[in-house]
């Protein structure tokens, strides 16, 4: 299969590419600066918010193999922090790298995939999706923006045979918690007593988070899936019952375990 992953050059990206290659799949990943290092992988320079080399890396696989198989939408980044304290810049730059960049490479993949009647996407969105983090509330509100596309990006491509899936991963050891921007002036510190120890439980999870690994061998899977379900939570057992928690608990019941687990 060809095989376009963006976001190639995180923990999951790399993980993800190196085992679907191996697998003999024709794997393109993109990235913002110039890398390489995975054997079969062929890397394509291309910025999520920038539409022109989206544009661009897309044409150059169509041009070469004449389609794509399946869409593997990875990019992303994490900003932390009261939401009361974020520039508003900070979480445009969310919502462009997170969501909108999804939606810019889709643009370009779709109308192939539609005339062949064929294809797969699966994006990969979060735990964070599904419920409101504390102290990660943009980053979870671009992965429900997410949701709710691919929820109506379903329906739209069920008529052309393409499947869409959605992942929701947990915590995963990666540099996705180095990387992350958050706030952490004296000013925030005082106004939200609590956040400086609920980011430090945050990130104390996502450390000891699960092998990469893990979520390549479940791609693996959802890929040779003749049919495959449009949704599948890789997290560990803790996380999942949180999600069972909200279904079956009082809105106002959940949000005080979950503001209790992150030490508020």
């Amino acid at each position: 299969m060809i095989i376009l992953i963006t976001g190639i050059s995180s923990g999951l990206g790399k993980a993800m590419a190196e085992r679907l290659s191996k697998e003999g799949h024709t794997v393109y990943g993109t990235i913002r600066r110039d890398s390489s290092g995975i054997p079969g992988v062929h890397y394509l320079k291309a910025d999520v918010r920038d539409e022109v080399s989206v544009k661009a890396a897309v044409s150059a696989i169509l041009e070469k193999e004449g389609w794509i198989d399946v869409f593997i939408n990875n990019a992303g980044m994490g900003i932390g922090g009261p939401l009361q304290c974020l520039p508003t810049e900070l979480v445009s730059q969310q919502m462009d790298v997170n969501y909108m960049g999804f939606v810019r490479f889709l643009r370009y993949i779709i109308p192939s995939m539609t005339a062949r009647k064929q294809g797969r996407i699966i994006c990969i969105s979060s735990i964070g999706g599904l419920l409101g983090l504390p102290f990660q509330g943009a980053y979870s509100a671009s992965k429900f923006a997410i949701e709710g596309y691919c929820e109506s990006l379903r329906m739209e491509l069920r008529p052309f045979n393409i499947s869409v899936t959605t992942i929701n991963p947990g915590d995963f050891a990666t540099s996705f918690t180095s990387n992350r921007i958050k706030p952490s002036d004296e000013e925030v510190m005082h106004l939200y007593p609590g956040y400086a120890r609920s980011m430090e439980s945050i990130e104390k999870d996502e450390t000891n988070g699960l092998d990469p690994g893990r979520l390549a061998c479940k791609i693996s899977r959802i890929i040779r899936r003749n049919h495959p379900a449009t949704r599948y939570i890789v997290a560990t057992p803790v996380q999942k019952m949180s999600l069972v928690l909200k279904r079956l608990l009082p809105p106002k019941l959940f949000e005080r375990i979950i503001a209790s687990y992150y030490k508020l």
